[in-house]
């Protein structure tokens, strides 16, 4: 297989070029399409229009499809995780521990060990700091959970971190972000270089684009990235509360290219704001309390990480200067508050996640212009725990076809690292809302094909005239295509304004 290169931020308009016999869409007929400048210039049927000498490649029947996103990435948290310890399969504690051990056996001394992806909230033991104290009792060792809303460091690491006294190792929400921060961090170049390997391999999967949700300056991140070797994605880059008065004075707006990185592949993306934690964490907000939780404890319902007055006054000051929110919800009481303050302030913007709704909410998602940004692997990765805490409520979790039938724009993404960074496996979840043996969990919530593809392309349904020549060719069509293929889609290659990010042999 080879990568060729892919435009850089001030590279010129690709040269034209014909995609010969392709079926135009998925069911779509058999095409010839043509890219110039960047952009799909013409589209005729097989064989109409040839030109001597332009470059073209015979595509033998495969399929064609508008360029996948993947609409929500902590893209240098993936790109670290994926040479990190993965404990997404340790069945407790215990076991996590265990995996543990046999890393730190394979280390240099005083090395960290950096861990990811455990999943305790069907664990029958607790993580504590005494069970890895008693496997890695000199070395620093942080693992992070699934959901990056929990850390579970040892003595060791917590003593370097300030939090020598702390009684169990268990960090959560910010300061887990904290800890996570100054532990697991690299050297800018290490991160960089991994991150472009990490955006390599997306394409090679199809994904010309992602909005990027890294809790960093992201704005001055990218561009060094972009200018420092190839990126093969257009990258929507996201604004945290930190850095607002910064994107203000630059004159940053949500979807446009920065003024001083004009034409190239990097937007201004959101401002992420948080109302909540996590499901696994038991800090989602519900009206609902959680079961075995004390009557009266402060965290009974969840966890409320800003009040409704706080969030409506950041989002009403981002976008008077053009930055759209993007709110973090989970909880059905926190994305109440979330569209209380949309409806409020009356900007457009996101709310992340909308796991869990009420269905007086539902339409106001539509009535309020907003987009759902939503993560098909976690309806499935987080079934189990759904079922144990939220229960008698999951038939309104994950709500993605209602959402839908309500009006509402969805658009699909990872999370990564807590899933990972595949658009067929989100598709294929969003499709059949299992990924195992069981039967499909709440199968009315099921998206189409053709929807979870829509959500997956920034609501682009179809290859037209005009449009970007962000395409992604695949060996089989997705509306015909068995569950197993669709899980796995074989691509062929993808294209990036007209030049190839991959392309297979």
């Amino acid at each position: 297989m080879t990568a060729p290169q892919p435009p850089s931020p001030s590279a010129s308009p690709a040269a034209p070029r014909t995609l010969r016999r392709v079926r135009l869409g998925a069911g779509g007929p058999l095409c010839d399409v043509r890219t110039e400048g960047g952009l799909v210039s013409e589209i005729h049927p097989a064989g109409a229009s040839r030109r001597v000498g332009e470059r073209g490649v015979d595509l033998d029947g495969r399929t064609l499809l508008p360029g996948l996103w993947d609409a929500h990435v902590h893209i240098v948290q993936w790109a670290v995780a994926r040479r990190r310890l993965d404990l997404a399969g340790t069945v407790s504690a215990r076991a996590a521990a265990d995996a543990v051990r046999e890393r730190a056996a394979g280390m240099s001394p005083g090395e960290l060990l950096a861990g990811y992806g455990f999943r305790d909230g069907l664990w029958p033991d607790l993580p504590h700091k005494d069970l890895l104290d008693a496997v890695v009792p000199d070395r620093p060792t942080i693992l992070v959970g699934a959901d990056l809303h929990t850390a579970w460091l040892n003595s060791a690491a917590l003593a370097s971190l300030g939090h020598g006294g702390h009684p169990t190792g268990i960090l959560r929400e910010a300061e887990c972000l904290q800890a996570t921060a100054a532990l697991s961090s690299v050297s800018q170049e290490s991160a960089d270089t991994w991150v472009r390997d990490a955006c390599a391999a997306a394409a090679r999967l199809g994904i010309t684009g992602l909005v990027d949700f890294e809790w960093a300056d992201n704005l001055t991140d990218w561009p060094r990235r972009m200018a420092g070797g190839t990126v093969p994605v257009r990258v929507a880059a996201a604004v945290y509360p930190e850095y607002l008065d910064a994107a203000i004075g630059r004159g940053l707006r949500t979807g446009a290219a920065p003024p001083d990185l004009p034409g190239g592949l990097l937007e201004t993306g959101p401002l992420k704001l948080f109302t909540d934690g996590s499901l696994n964490t038991r800090t989602a907000l519900c009206h609902d309390p959680y079961p075995g939780m004390v009557p009266g404890d402060p965290e009974e319902y969840g966890i409320a990480r800003v009040t409704p007055g706080s969030l409506a006054a950041v989002m009403r000051r981002a976008a008077a200067h053009g930055i759209e929110p993007a709110v973090h919800a989970i909880g059905d009481h926190a994305n109440e508050m979330a569209l209380d303050a949309f409806a409020s302030v009356r900007c457009r913007g996101r709310i992340e996640h909308g796991q869990l709704l009420r269905p007086e909410d539902l339409p106001r998602f539509a009535d309020l212009d907003i987009t759902v940004g939503v993560q098909p692997t976690h309806a499935v990765d987080d079934r189990d725990v759904a079922d144990r805490h939220w229960h008698g409520r999951t038939h309104r979790a994950f709500p993605f076809a209602d959402l839908l039938a309500a009006g509402a724009r969805l658009e699909l993404g990872s999370d990564a690292p807590v899933a990972a960074l595949d658009p067929w496996r989100s598709i294929a979840n969003a499709v059949d809302r299992t990924d195992d043996s069981r039967p499909a969990w709440h199968p009315e919530q099921r998206l189409s094909v053709a929807q979870a593809l829509a959500a997956s392309a920034r609501g682009r349904r179809s290859v037209r005239v005009g449009d970007r020549a962000d395409l992604v060719v695949v060996d089989a069509d997705p509306l015909t295509a068995d569950p197993a293929v669709l899980r796995r889609m074989p691509v062929h290659g993808t294209l990036l304004a007209g030049e190839w990010t991959y392309l297979s042999r």
